[in-house]
């Protein structure tokens, strides 16, 4: 039973360890939480900081491997340890539901969801077979997902990552559940699809289930507007432990203060604000300092922590784990990490054109399927971009900014060589680019570079890096190389990496330092174009930043023009002196990145800005809701392509015919709509206003 009087989960010096050989590495070491009814507390840490280990222990749900070596955790009167096998499957969904990263995985893909979902009732809450498809698809209805009969009909394979993801939530909430763990549910997903999940759980968690959430993630800004409190974790430690304002508004340990100073905020650009990545890596636990486990990476660092800190009480309900908290606090210490030395470019400083592509389509036909064919059905033809013309500037970032399914990827694929267009030019300093590779000299090979998002398919695991490294500098550099191992040794330092990483292999590298390696091969043969494909989209905010501030200082360094293609409106705000916004492989807008976060926005733009989660947790942000998903580019809606979800529609005018593209002198920003300038400028307030206590973050 739960205990209303008290905590709902009360974890007390919890240590978590995994077998290795004959040795117990501890993961999570001394954690104490509490969490209380109705409460929803956020976990952040990076990669390796023992985040889900946590949560897996919590639901006794460990691997083979892990065993809690210490510590207790109570769920309400019941020590979860103690617990038979047959009790744990009681709670499991009944008291405790799960709503893991990966819904697809997560979903028996051979089963309908509506029987998915019917299952757990019947066990959890001994419902008929009829009653619980009745109150399963009462639950799809509840999480606000249209035709729940369909939804109940469909398999898994049927439905988009964001409508299975409510599909999850809809189960793990149907039981009722005392807790609900979330891990990561939403760092697969678009942004305006992350919105309305994040709005569906905060209105559902604060309704009247009064159902308390731990929220594991990476992502800070998304803490600031669901969580109450925050837990921060590092190499397996609790080092923080606070109110979400206290401690957005004055962090008392230096790990918090570095993640904090790690993320983008919404509206700032590169030329205002600097990211400071936090030095080092977090340490495994088979390799953990003696002392404070953050001493390496610390600005603060003297010899007092050397010893282990405690958890010290700060007041105020927060905790900190720092020998030092006491002078955060007073504001006589800074914790922060020092600003990168590194040159910039002013903006607009070079001039002349490096990329110049005018209308290009790339159209596929797909074939219909055998049941088609049967029913006398003919293939489609898939209009993945339609009619893109973009420039860019010697020396400049353009930012390409969309949801899944835009046309993003093609149109980058499409001017690397990797897909045929179907019409348009691309001309490369003033040269003809062939649609094809194989038609493309080396001169071209060498001077248009790419960097995909995930280092792992980029790099062949059996090549050391030196040699991946050696390759395009003998193959494609235009000037004669007389000790390639020199060259490869300082494109390993300019991207901050030892010279002996050289003889590394891929698997023996972090996530960062591969994705450190192939920015270096990209610029081995001094490009003059780096298209930058969602480069930092899966790596934690110590390691976003420090690339973030790597491909500036890069870029400043060669004069490299860089296409930087993201759904993540506020990294490609801060790294863009221009950003473009395409939609079903149509631009809606083109704007200087200073001007793109004031009115007047393209309604899709608009939409883009109100989805992005703010940093500040008392940030004022307009709600704008899109209807529906994005639709396929198979089946074009007629008129302006975005009328089918547009906030502010006006009829038939947009159904039947396109939009002009609308601009005013002197500022840059255009857009392809049927609403006049000034009228939008009258409609649209600024979506977004930090507080001043945003402005201190």
């Amino acid at each position: 039973m739960v205990n209303h009087n008290g905590p709902l989960l009360d974890i007390d010096d919890l240590t978590v360890g995994y077998r290795q050989g004959e040795r117990r590495l501890e993961a999570v070491r001394h954690v104490s939480l509490r969490i209380w009814p109705g409460q929803s507390v956020g976990i952040v840490g990076e990669s390796g900081s023992g985040k889900t280990t946590l949560a897996m222990a919590v639901m006794r749900y460990l691997p083979p491997e892990g065993q809690i070596l210490s510590g207790t955790i109570r769920f309400g009167d019941r020590e979860v340890q103690d617990l038979s096998d047959r009790d744990m499957r009681d709670l499991w969904g009944g008291q405790i539901a799960l709503v893991p990263q990966g819904a697809r995985s997560a979903l028996n893909p051979s089963m309908r969801l509506g029987d998915q979902a019917a299952e757990i009732l019947r066990y959890h809450r001994g419902l008929s077979r009829k009653a619980a498809h009745e109150q399963a698809r009462a639950s799809f209805e509840r999480v606000q997902l249209g035709d729940p009969e369909r939804i109940a009909r469909a398999y898994p394979h049927q439905l988009s990552g964001g409508m299975l993801q409510r599909v999850l939530i809809a189960m793990a909430l149907s039981t009722e559940p005392a807790l609900l763990v979330l891990d990561e549910p939403t760092s697969s997903l678009d942004v305006t699809t992350q919105a309305e999940i994040l709005k569906l759980v905060r209105d559902l968690i604060r309704g009247e289930q009064h159902t308390a959430v731990l929220y594991i993630t990476h992502n800070l800004s998304v803490v600031a507007q669901l969580c109450d409190r925050v837990a921060v974790m590092y190499a397996g430690d609790l080092v923080e432990d606070a109110g979400t304002r206290p401690l957005y508004r004055q962090p008392l340990h230096p790990y918090t203060r570095g993640l904090l100073d790690c993320v983008p905020v919404l509206g700032t650009t590169k030329h205002e604000v600097d990211l400071r990545p936090i030095d080092g890596q977090i340490p495994g636990p088979e390799s953990r300092p003696q002392g404070c486990v953050f001493r390496p990476r610390c600005p603060l660092a003297i010899d007092v922590c050397e010893t282990y800190p405690p958890l010290y009480d700060a007041g105020e309900e927060r905790r900190s784990r720092c020998h030092r908290w006491e002078g955060i606090r007073a504001g006589e210490l800074d914790p922060a990490q020092p600003v990168p030395a590194r040159e910039r470019t002013p903006p607009g400083e070079r001039a002349g054109t490096a990329l110049d592509v005018k209308d290009i389509s790339v159209h596929f036909f797909e074939r219909a399927s055998l049941p088609q064919r049967l029913r006398g059905e003919r293939g489609t033809v898939v209009r993945a971009v339609d009619g893109v013309s973009l420039t860019l500037g010697k020396g400049r970032t353009l930012g390409l900014v969309g949801e899944s399914g835009s046309g993003k990827t093609t149109l980058a694929r499409a001017i690397i060589g990797l897909v045929a267009r179907t019409s348009g030019t691309i001309e490369f300093l003033d040269m003809a680019v062939p649609p094809k590779l194989a038609g493309r000299s080396r001169d071209i090979y060498s001077a248009l570079q790419v960097v995909f998002q995930d280092p792992t398919d980029a790099l062949n695991p059996f090549i050391g890096v030196g040699e991946a490294l050696r390759r395009p500098v003998q193959r494609l550099r235009t000037e004669k190389v007389d000790d390639a191992d020199q060259v490869v040794a300082a494109l390993l330092e300019s991207v901050d990496l030892s010279p002996s990483y050289a003889l590394r292999l891929p698997d023996e590298l972090s996530g960062g330092e591969k994705q450190r390696v192939a920015v270096a091969r990209a610029f081995a043969p001094n490009p003059a174009v780096l298209l930058a494909d969602e480069p930092v989209s899966s790596l934690d905010v110590s390691v976003q930043a420090s690339l973030l501030n790597l491909l500036d200082q890069l870029q400043t360094e060669h004069g490299t023009a860089i296409l930087f293609i993201s759904h993540d409106v506020a990294v490609v705000g801060y790294l863009a002196d221009d950003i473009a916004v395409i939609y079903l492989g149509e631009l809606m807008e083109v704007s200087p990145a200073s001007a793109l976060f004031d009115p007047p926005y393209h309604p899709y733009t608009e939409a883009l800005l109100a989805s992005v989660p703010l940093l500040d947790p008392d940030a004022e942000q307009r709600e704008v809701q899109l209807k529906g998903d994005i639709p396929s580019p198979s089946a074009k809606p007629s008129g302006c392509p975005f009328h089918t979800r547009c906030p502010r529609f006006l009829g038939d005018i947009c159904v039947e015919q396109r939009p002009p593209w609308r601009e005013r002198e002197g500022g840059g920003k255009r857009y392809f709509c049927h609403i006049a300038w000034d009228d939008l400028v009258r409609q649209q307030e600024r979506i977004f206003r930090f507080s001043e206590t945003g402005k201190e973050v």
